[in-house]
């Protein structure tokens, strides 16, 4: 039985981590014969716990991620059925569990090789097969960043490494669409090392999904955003329905603020988001569906005159400013044979260039579309990028650059 009381915070070590026992948390931890609504009591204790351990006779049976255990507890009828059963319901029953005194670098490894589930529920410490506690991907993150700080070299190999990681993460996008649409162009330019953009591409038989998405920041910040806002649109799709992109903005939207603590009004903490654009193109109608936060999307149909700029909602998602229950707004259109649909990120709309230093700009883009409408999209996408660095000239690259397109 829970005792209502005031919990006391989680707390974080101060000293340098150098194996997983030094990024233990004093998390509160669960057993079988608790009920979900117990763990109910306890996400709503400890706003902070990301992943609450599942623990009988010193033995970790598994995790309860936060976000999908309050989602499935959300859906109707589900606390009716499932409230008073057992917290294993919904278990993650094979999480990531490390021995205590594993050192961070290779920690980080099992990390990364476990996937995006190890990053965002957590995992469990063991000495010897008996539980010790729990820490969370956030604090890896930040032990290996602190550690790596002491040596520049350090730094520098683990970067490099993790621009293998987060390229990795878009591969299995880059051979989907080009198995899908094999007329098509994508350049993704991260401004430094690592970067804040990255692309989803996922094929169905009736349909295809894909989305381009500007996290906050750029390097080391915007590829961390990036990790977490990948695994938790994986699980979007894995488990809701692609063919509503408005829904899985909203879903995005609630995950990433609930995970980042910006569904408070404290204003304190961080303040990280994301652009995006979703869409779904359905194969029998030909329909395009789509929704966009403060990211448009280009058209260009054949024997059109111009290139239809289409906006979208003029909301970043998961921003401390944005609403937790925001709906975006769904649009369609038929495409005829033949038609372009492409999306940028804003690194290549703001870049500033040219004998008058002033943005690239939406215009010029689209003026480039027009003027090599009649090549093979890989073709028309080099051309662009061309054009775009010798606008860029001597100024600095401002942001990452994403631009994708495709023609149905």
């Amino acid at each position: 039985m829970l005792h209502a009381s005031t919990p006391p915070p989680i707390t974080r070590p101060a000293s340098l981590p150098r194996c997983a026992l030094d990024l233990k948390l004093d998390v509160p931890t669960a057993c079988p014969a608790q009920h979900n609504e117990d763990v109910m009591h306890l996400f709503h204790e400890h706003a902070e716990l990301i992943g609450l351990p599942v623990v009988e006779a010193d033995q970790p049976l598994g995790i309860i991620n936060r976000n999908i255990f309050m989602n499935e507890m959300a859906r109707p009828f589900v606390r009716e059925i499932y409230g008073r059963k057992s917290c294993i319901a919904f278990m993650d029953k094979r999480p990531l569990t490390v021995e205590a005194h594993t050192p961070i670098q290779e920690l980080s490894f099992q990390v990364l090789a476990a996937g995006s589930k190890a990053l965002s529920d957590g995992f469990i410490i063991v000495d010897n097969g008996r539980y010790l506690g729990a820490a969370t991907g956030f604090d890896l993150v930040s032990a290996v960043t602190n550690l790596q700080a002491e040596k520049n070299r350090l730094v520098m190999e683990s970067i490099d490494y993790a621009s293998v990681i987060q390229k990795s993460f878009l591969r299995p996008s880059r051979l989907e669409l080009a198995a899908t649409l094999p007329d098509h162009l994508l350049h993704w330019e991260p401004r430094d090392v690592v970067g804040g953009d990255f692309f989803v591409f996922r094929s169905f038989a009736d349909g295809f999904f894909a989305a381009v998405i500007d996290c906050t920041g750029h390097g080391v910040p915007g590829a961390f955003m990036t990790l977490i806002t990948a695994s938790y649109l994986d699980r979007l799709l894995a488990h809701g329905d692609p063919r509503d992109p408005a829904r899985v903005l909203g879903e995005m939207n609630r995950m990433v603020k609930a995970s980042l603590a910006q569904d408070g009004e404290d204003g304190e903490g961080s303040d990280d988001g994301m652009d995006a654009a979703f869409l779904w193109f359905d194969h029998a109608t030909r329909s395009l569906t789509w929704a966009g936060a403060k990211t448009p999307l280009f058209v260009l149909a054949p024997g059109a005159v111009d290139v239809a700029q289409l906006d979208g909602d003029r909301m970043g998602v998961g921003y401390r400013t944005t609403p937790m229950a925001h709906a975006w707004t769904n649009r369609a259109q038929v495409l005829e044979p033949g038609t372009g649909v492409f999306i940028t990120t804003d690194g290549v709309i703001d870049q500033v260039g040219g004998p008058k230093r002033i943005a690239f700009g939406k215009r010029r883009l689209r003026g480039m579309l027009l003027e090599h409408r009649a090549l093979p999209l890989a073709e028309q996408g080099e051309r662009i990028m061309r054009a775009f660095r010798d606008y860029q000239g001597e100024q600095p690259r401002r942001d990452d650059v994403t631009l994708f397109g495709f023609r149905i």
